[in-house]
């Protein structure tokens, strides 16, 4: 386990905004947060927080996020106190607070407007009618692709492709020569990388995860059928070295121009249609994500949330920070200081009220749809005993989901073949759910 890293460079001057201050300091808050862009903004606006609360110090830890979930699982579950704020989602924030692990929280401030939050993220955050986390963006997946590649192509994108649709394109529009690879898709081993795609995948080929009595199904002709395709699509038709590259690899070399499509987390348009950021600001579309069989869970629902640990002694303090950190305020401030198409998607309800927003943000309306429409309590084409679009909402799944990521990132690079190693992962899964009381009385 890593241990802390080192506050980033472009957070020095942060540190020293508030050193002058420091001793007058009387509360120091120590925020866990993964890397990803969203995420760099808010340490860099929290300037204004500070100036408007000179008694508070704010410490920043900083991983990526396989790391970040072992060292906020680790400290919230023991009850380790290392942390005053964490970046969380719907997987541990409705079991964490189940846990009594985290804050509920309670008494907003009269300018909050929680009744403004997205209903469907909401529920994801809450159990028995309590908040536990605060969205800070909540994200469909959707398909990025680029609108010049199929245009010079002669190729027309469909509001709703199919994968095998999505194949098709790629051959087409696959020319390594140029630099321009066919898709982009996660191959990083994570439970929340490459298995949030996969699962997604596994959904819309019409498999599930566990059937009624909780047997794994990784031995089903579904598995079998989208690990393949999957394996099959990225080697002949993805850049090289796919099992490295998680969402920010794939940014980056969307950003680049490299890549004709991307399917992963509709909040990548932020980035990919910044002039600063991207090469191809202007030549992206976007779409649902891909369904095949079945549109039942080919689209995942996720949140990035902020919540306070039960374990922090600023409890106070850490409350009236994730409240500005997801308040209109702070979006406010986003739209100011790098655009109104940056400002943190699927949130809030006044955010896609907002005229000016939906007309410069071309990626709003396909996000706001995946949002909406996606149901964790309905995921599968067939029935499961489970919630959970590209996740299975139990304690086991971080380790299953981390298992077989790790496996099915091997196969993608080549050291085994998926069929034996979907029998292989499909025992261990079995014995890890027998170990663990499933069924459930």
């Amino acid at each position: 386990m890593k241990k802390l890293l080192a506050v980033p460079t472009a957070l020095m001057g942060l540190g020293m905004l508030l050193g002058s201050g420091s001793a007058l300091a009387a509360t120091t808050l120590t925020i866990g947060t993964v890397n990803n862009g969203d995420m760099v903004r808010m340490q860099a606006l929290s300037k204004t927080y500070s100036e408007q609360h000179p008694d508070v110090e704010l410490r920043w830890v900083v991983l990526d996020e396989n790391t970040l979930r072992q060292r906020l699982t680790t400290d919230i579950s023991t009850g380790g106190g290392q942390f005053d704020v964490v970046t969380i989602g719907a997987y541990e924030a409705p079991m964490w607070g189940r846990k009594s692990w985290l804050m509920p929280l309670e008494k907003f401030s009269p300018t909050y407007e929680v009744d403004d939050l997205m209903p469907n993220v909401r529920r994801q955050l809450t159990v028995d009618n309590k908040l536990y986390a605060l969205p800070f963006y909540s994200e469909g997946s959707i398909t990025f692709y680029r609108t010049d590649l199929f245009a010079a192509k002669g190729l027309k994108m469909p509001e709703e492709p199919t994968w095998t649709q999505i194949r098709g394109f790629a051959e087409k529009l696959h020319d390594p020569s140029k630099n321009v690879y066919g898709i982009c898709l996660r191959g990083k081993a994570g439970w929340g990388e490459n298995m949030a795609l996969l699962t997604t995948m596994v959904n819309a080929f019409g498999g599930r995860w566990f059937d009624e009595k909780w047997e794994p199904q990784l031995t089903s002709p579904e598995w079998s059928q989208t690990v393949n395709f999957y394996v099959d699509l990225l080697s002949k038709f993805g850049p090289p070295g796919p099992s490295s590259n998680g969402f920010n690899e794939n940014l980056t070399l969307f950003n680049a121009g490299k890549c004709a499509m991307w399917v992963d987390a509709s909040v990548a348009g932020a980035f990919i249609t910044d002039k600063t950021q991207s090469q191809v600001p202007d030549k992206v579309g976007f779409v649902k994500a891909p369904r095949e069989v079945t549109p039942k869970g080919s689209s995942w629902l996720w949140t990035w949330a902020l919540a306070v640990p039960s374990s922090s002694k600023q409890q106070q303090a850490a409350f009236d920070f994730i409240q500005w950190a997801t308040s209109k305020e702070y979006s406010t401030l986003v739209a100011k200081k790098y655009g109104i198409s940056a400002m943190p998607p699927g949130t809030r309800l006044s955010t896609y009220a907002n005229a000016e927003y939906m007309k410069s943000t071309p990626f709003a309306k396909v996000t706001q749809e995946a949002i909406q429409t996606a149901n964790p309590d309905s995921p599968t084409l067939k029935p499961v005993p489970y919630t959970g679009l590209q996740f299975v909402t139990i304690p086991e799944f971080q380790a299953i989901g981390t298992l077989v990521g790790k496996s099915l990132s091997g196969v993608l690079a080549g050291t085994s073949k998926a069929d034996a190693e979907l029998k292989s992962l499909n025992e261990q899964v079995q014995r890890t759910m027998k170990r663990a009381g499933y069924p459930k009385k």
